[in-house]
């Protein structure tokens, strides 16, 4: 349960941070990340690395999940940030 609330409030924070900067090439997407990490950082424990480590952890995860799908055709690759392939 934690971790779907971590989750949840982690979208929100990036959804909204994006809405805002994610226009900025790369400083948007950044600032977006910072702010994802920061969720983590203040709903788990540990400090700044730990929070570091477990969203490294999280987006690796995610990204392999969303490769093994675009191989299988369940989505496309552009969900992998690669349009038109």
């Amino acid at each position: 349960g934690h971790a779907i609330i971590t989750a949840l409030i982690g979208s929100i924070v990036w959804g909204i941070i994006s809405f805002f900067v994610g226009w900025i090439p790369i400083i948007g997407a950044l600032l977006a990340l910072i702010a994802w990490i920061g969720v983590i950082n203040w709903r788990y424990p540990g400090g700044w690395g730990t929070a570091i480590v477990i969203g490294l952890v999280a987006w690796f995860a995610a990204a392999i999940v969303l490769y093994i799908f675009a191989l299988f055709d369940i989505i496309t690759s552009g969900a992998l940030g690669i349009p038109g392939v």
